[in-house]
């Protein structure tokens, strides 16, 4: 017996923060995503591998399931941890495929990105976790690491999807953004992980009254976003959507605070303060610019975006 799950990385291009109060988002998933590959094994535990984008381990752990529930053998402590926690929460969903007691498995997960970008090394693993024990990975997402599941729907989706959460639950929407001027949109790391669940907490503990509104300012710029045909709006749409956060997070925009003197647009993605930006410009200089200030990871539209 052998299966293989994969599921699509991503990136938030409107709506952080606000999605969780219900903005509508825009995402899309990347040519960058991981695999989990389940097949049978001799012993009597399940034996977990996890590959990097070189193939190279970076966690190996053995896990048992007695009584109903997974329980670690051996392995790194916190990744083994988050592991049991949501197979615990999986076999919650669905009973069935651990019923018959038999575990002798072995499961591989493989990653083609690097886990410190943010891509979505979770999203992508609780998706292909619940295609396994096939079960809602929105549900799954919800029990374990939280958040507003826009990243699990980007998964599932090999185009650009607006994202929202109506009375808690998600609509998702297959939308087209290639836009014709995506030659001079670029997606630069900023050579550190944000914690998604640490920018979460941060906007949760913030005065209602930053709030106010942003939620339909943010779902109207969403709208404007898709429906931009000039590289000019799309750039004042970066810079309206930027000082709305930027005032309700009382945070410094990250082209104010880091790079004044580039010329093109610039927005954060995700948690503030890492992981990806999307910029534009002329590709000399966009490439020129950020590579002269240590930033080496820059990703064309084209060679990203699914």
């Amino acid at each position: 017996m052998k299966k293989e799950f994969y599921s699509n990385g991503k990136l938030l291009i409107t709506g952080e923060y606000a999605v969780l109060d219900g903005a509508k988002a825009l995402a899309v998933p990347t040519k960058f995503g991981q695999s989990l590959e389940i097949e049978t094994s001799e012993g009597k535990n399940i034996e977990w591998n996890s590959f990097d984008e070189h193939g190279n381990l970076w966690f190996q752990g053995e896990f048992n399931f007695k009584n109903g529930e997974f329980q670690q053998i051996k392995g790194e402590q916190e990744v083994s941890e988050r592991l049991v926690e949501i197979l615990n929460e999986a076999n919650k969903l669905n009973p069935e495929i651990f019923s018959t007691g038999k575990t002798g498995i072995r499961v591989n997960t493989r990653l083609n990105f690097n886990r410190n970008w943010g891509l979505g090394t979770s999203s992508t693993l609780i998706n292909n976790i619940a295609n396994w024990f096939g079960v809602d990975a929105f549900k799954l997402l919800k029990n374990t690491f939280g958040g507003s599941g826009y990243d699990i729907a980007a998964a599932q989706n090999e185009q650009a999807i607006t994202y929202q959460l109506t009375q808690n639950e998600p609509s998702v929407l297959r939308s087209n953004f290639h836009p014709d001027y995506s030659d001079n949109i670029f997606f630069v790391y900023l050579n550190e992980k944000k914690n998604s669940r640490d920018a979460i907490e941060h906007y949760k503990a913030l005065p209602e009254t930053n709030k106010t509104g942003l939620s339909e300012k943010i779902s109207s710029l969403t709208e404007q976003f898709l429906n931009c045909t000039t590289l000019t709006e799309f750039e004042l749409l970066i810079n309206i959507h930027e000082t709305l956060l930027s005032r309700t997070l009382q945070t410094p925009k990250v082209k104010q605070e880091r790079f004044p003197e580039f010329p093109g647009a610039i927005k954060s993605l995700g948690g503030w303060g890492g992981d990806f930006i999307m910029v534009t410009g002329d590709q000399a200089a966009v490439f020129e610019y950020f590579e002269n200030k240590g930033f080496k990871t820059i990703f064309a539209f084209q060679d990203i975006v699914l």
